[in-house]
């Protein structure tokens, strides 16, 4: 699997210092990863506290940002060293030009990104200060992706891992994680948003890992406790990870004992994309070869740093950024590396603006 824009990685020089921990290189071939799922412009009010019902409260400020579950995780993984290519929809209006360049510059393949007549996707979000969020989804063109063509089940068949979310139509979702079993791709779904109906015996039996978080799961299984409800879904699939925000994720597979990681301790700004950054990571570790354990570390990693900058896409790190986080920087202590500033974001953030 080819894309044509390969991503860009800032890099910061670094002060000569004592030598530091070694870092994994990136593979040889990068990892390739389709995302089939939705494209989204958000639309985003910030703001000290959320209104109640029926309350009117003002916002501090407001942007619009490239998202959308599907494009999160696609631009995710590429800024975390992986070839990707995007199936998905946006609309005949200027969000989806505006979505569809956002891609193209994050390094993403969108050759297979149709465009539907009407408005795109938007996502309405409230941010608090926080860090938490409410947001209302209109999905737009994503709708019209009710089925794959032969370009779309070719392409899955090309890759190491396929991603999936539940903000397209059903359908579409269960036939792209039946293809990707057809020809042994490993399938990563998050079910997100939990739809009012049991999700498709079909759809779970074509998953190989699932990826909710602690209220997804809660609300799919009717456990509150997170461990109960990861025991109650490997019912239905083989492997499960339940992020659980600041507590970091639990692992759970069929056969093994439950496995906890915890996440870097940080100050969140903006939350909105942390899951869709986690899943974007974890899916190019898992590609890479890497063992559980570390590639949930390192997806915690990434999730870490993208609560701490605004937006979604724009708030995603790169690998070498992610890498960071796991070994010190050199002559520094931990702490002082997680407050080092954000180099070269800016650019970055305005591009993604688009």
């Amino acid at each position: 699997m080819t894309h044509p824009h390969p991503p860009t990685t800032p890099t910061t020089p670094t002060a000569p210092g004592p030598r530091p921990a070694p870092v994994r290189p990136a593979p040889v071939r990068p990892a390739g990863i389709v995302v089939l799922g939705s494209l989204n412009m958000d639309l985003v009010a910030y703001v000290a506290q959320a209104p109640a019902r029926g309350e009117t409260v003002t916002g501090r400020a407001f942007r619009t940002l490239p998202g959308g579950k599907g494009a999160n995780q696609a631009v995710a993984a590429a800024r975390a060293g992986a070839e990707v290519a995007m199936i998905g929809a946006v609309g005949t209006d200027g969000f989806g030009t505006r979505l569809r360049t956002a891609l193209d510059r994050s390094g993403v393949d969108t050759d297979l990104v149709r465009t539907a007549e009407g408005p795109s996707g938007t996502a309405h979000i409230v941010v608090d200060d926080e860090g938490g969020n409410a947001i209302v989804v209109v999905p737009g063109a994503n709708s019209a992706v009710t089925s794959l063509d032969h370009g779309d089940e070719a392409l899955i068949a090309t890759a190491d891992l396929l991603l999936l979310q539940l903000e397209l139509p059903l359908p579409a979702v269960t036939a792209g994680a039946r293809t990707a079993r057809a020809h042994g791709v490993r399938t990563v779904l998050t079910p997100a948003p939990v739809p009012a109906r049991p999700l498709p015996p079909a759809l779970l039996a074509a998953t190989d890992l699932l990826v909710p978080n602690q209220h997804e799961a809660a609300a799919l299984t009717g456990r509150t406790d997170p461990y109960a409800a990861a025991r109650a879904l490997l019912a239905d699939v083989p492997e499960v990870v339940v992020t659980l925000g600041a507590a970091g994720c639990l692992y759970a597979a069929r056969g093994r004992e439950p496995v906890t990681v915890p996440a870097p301790r940080v100050t969140a700004v903006d939350t909105t994309a942390a899951g869709d950054t986690f899943v974007g990571a974890l899916a190019v570790a898992l590609a890479e070869g890497r063992p559980m354990p570390a590639a949930l570390a390192w997806a915690s990693a990434a999730a870490a740093l993208s609560v701490q900058r605004e937006g979604a896409s724009p708030s995603m790190p790169y690998r070498a950024e992610i890498d960071a986080v796991l070994a010190p920087a050199p002559g520094g202590t931990e702490a002082e590396r997680d407050s080092a500033p954000d180099s070269g974001r800016e650019a970055d953030r305005e591009a993604d603006r688009v």
